[in-house]
């Protein structure tokens, strides 16, 4: 049985980020996260109300174990604090919004596991704000709209996590959309071992992976993207900016490679975000592999105890439909 954190767990942590004024009063375990436990911490003392703690504690991490061949892959699960402070450094210093954070810990002296204890954003969702309040929620997008183009115009030499390539490793000389071609057709294989559609399309996506991985011209042009970002996954501040969270797959990569995510994600309100310039090809070649890699994700989670089991299973069935209208017609 999982254990999560309570109000005796985190109250010396919070006390040593915020100073001894201020006492723990509750603590609410935040749904969604599936690598690292989200709590928000209400407090009784001056000026905070609230702090967000992030927790990398092992039962917090729902996803089954898998072997990663590649240390240099920039798709290996990248969770814990080291990655969350190195991408946490990369955004602040292009003046991109993150939550400010208060203390970070991995000493297990004061918690069982590496924590983090980060600024309360109380202002929402962009996604929630799109509906409650959309003349805020447009300000906003816009916003993030500029920020994206800070990252996406933020050069490197070589593709790969920021953690690594901080601390000089995790440089590859396969290329992008070599590497998105071989995690595509992991995907596939074990979506066709979970999914009849999927299996019964399995030669035909397999051969439409590989025609458009051919068209695809060389590049080392690459850009910060923060790779999963959905309206969820920012928040909004009292000012009305944008806030990213979730960024601990922060990467350098084909910018394509985010567009993808966004135009799924932001739906029509993806025109605000887009930017000339985008190789087709590789859109085409990226939108397959993200489709297949969000049928092959959310069935290996349901492997496990993930508790939200419908949520994800829609997750798989919606983008199992959505790979097969991918492919031509015959």
């Amino acid at each position: 049985m999982r254990r999560f954190a309570e109000i005796e767990d985190l109250s010396e942590l919070v006390r040593d980020a915020l100073g001894a004024g201020h006492r723990v009063v509750a603590v609410d375990r935040l749904r969604g996260g599936t690598k690292k436990g989200v709590y928000r911490v209400r407090l009784d003392g001056p000026r905070t109300e609230s702090v967000i703690v992030y927790s990398w504690a092992e039962d917090e991490n729902f996803w089954p174990s898998r072997r990663t061949e590649d240390p240099a892959d920039p798709f290996a699960p990248a969770s814990g604090m080291v990655p969350f402070l190195a991408a946490q450094r990369a955004l602040h210093s292009l003046g991109v919004r993150v939550p400010q954070v208060l203390l970070a810990d991995d000493s297990r002296r004061r918690y069982p596991a590496d924590v983090a204890v980060i600024e309360d954003v109380t202002g929402g969702t962009l996604e929630a704000l799109f509906e409650t309040d959309p003349e805020r929620a447009s300000g906003a997008l816009h916003d993030l709209a500029e920020m994206l183009g800070v990252m996406h115009r933020s050069p490197a030499r070589n593709y790969g996590s920021v953690y690594l390539l901080e601390r000089g490793d995790g440089v590859s000389e396969v290329s992008c959309e070599r590497r998105v071609l071989d995690r595509a057709l992991e995907d596939l294989k074990e979506a066709a071992g979970r999914d009849g559609s999927i299996a019964a399309a399995e030669a035909a996506l397999h051969d439409r992976l590989r025609e458009l991985a051919e068209r695809v011209s060389p590049r080392t042009e690459y850009g910060l993207v923060h790779g999963e970002l959905g309206p969820d996954h920012v928040l909004v501040d009292t000012d009305g900016r944008p806030v990213m969270i979730d960024i601990e797959d922060l990467m350098y990569f084909d910018v394509e490679w985010e567009h993808v995510f966004l135009r799924l994600r932001f739906h029509e309100r993806y025109a605000v975000l887009d930017r000339p310039g985008l190789d087709p090809r590789r859109l085409d070649l990226y939108m397959l592999a993200m489709r297949l890699s969000l049928v092959a994700g959310p069935l290996r989670l349901l492997d496990g105890d993930f508790p939200d089991r419908a949520f994800m299973q829609g997750i798989a069935d919606h983008n199992a439909k959505q790979a097969l209208a991918l492919l031509p017609s015959v």
